[in-house]
């Protein structure tokens, strides 16, 4: 059976896609957050994941205002690029996994998800900066995207993405392939773009979310979506993406190896973190 070996999350900021593309790891704005990169990628090599599950959110993309699922997977053979004109320029394709996205597709169904299923589908910079961030040369493993709304509300709750991860989780571990498996959450943590509270960061939420995704994950899903924005920011709702991600590693305490936290980049707080069974 497939193994999940792992948990990973990380912002995904179109500048940082940028500032790879320009050569930037190395200036003074951006070395803080790039040197935090190390950790995970000496803990990838030592563990080597053949598949990775992405938890990101689709940036109008696949899907606009209005027509955005709660809760889209890939089942394609590859995904393609397509970035938005300022970040990462176009990259080769990226791998899929069409068995386990559809392994993954029928579990979800079975247990009461209702989901969109793309045999066809777009990547952007929510998908594709986490992974030249963590596979820096472009030899990420095969993957299966996982879209959740954070976009346009109604949103679905941190307790309802907690639960689809889970079931996500449930699929992998009954896959009928020797092959290890991590799991990504991409975005965040707090940050809003635009309106009155335009630049908003809470330090102090950040701090204690990033303190309970090891042992107490389900802290964040005691949380309303509208508490979650008052707390985090528009923008910052996107820790769904990292609760799905974390559901779906292990249910119980997982073992921190590393995390960062940093602000501001592009006013957001950019965070990295990975977690491996306890």
């Amino acid at each position: 059976m497939a193994r999940i070996v792992g948990a990973l999350a990380t912002s995904h900021i179109p500048a940082i896609g940028g500032a790879i593309a320009r050569g930037l790891q190395k200036e003074p704005y951006w070395k803080r957050f790039f040197d935090g990169f190390d950790r995970p990628r000496e803990w990838l090599a030592r563990e080597k994941p053949d598949v990775v599950a992405v938890f990101y959110n689709d940036h109008g993309l696949n899907f606009f205002l209005d027509k955005m699922p709660t809760f889209a997977v890939g089942a394609a053979a590859q995904y393609r690029n397509d970035d938005e004109g300022w970040g990462i320029p176009t990259l080769p394709p990226f791998k899929g996994v069409p068995e386990l996205s559809w392994a993954i597709i029928d579990h979800l169904i079975a247990n009461d998800f209702d989901i969109v299923t793309c045999q066809e589908m777009l990547v952007d910079h929510a998908f594709t900066v986490p992974l030249k961030l963590f596979w820096p040369d472009g030899d990420a493993p095969a993957a299966v995207p996982i879209c959740i709304n954070t976009v346009q509300f109604p949103l679905p709750s941190a307790k309802r993405c907690w639960a689809m991860g889970r079931a996500v989780g449930e699929a992998i571990a009954g896959w009928d392939r020797d092959l290890k498996v991590v799991t990504i959450g991409s975005g965040g943590l707090s940050h809003q773009l635009e309106g009155q509270r335009a630049g908003f960061i809470n330090k102090p939420f950040d701090l204690k979310f990033l303190d309970t995704m090891a042992d107490d994950p389900e802290w964040a899903t005691q949380f309303s979506v509208l508490e979650l924005v008052e707390k985090t920011g528009t923008q910052g709702v996107e820790l769904i993406n990292w609760l799905a991600a974390r559901a779906a590693a292990s249910p119980g305490p997982m073992r921190k190896v590393t995390q960062t936290y940093h602000i501001p980049i592009s006013n957001t707080a950019a965070a990295t973190l990975v977690l491996e069974p306890a």
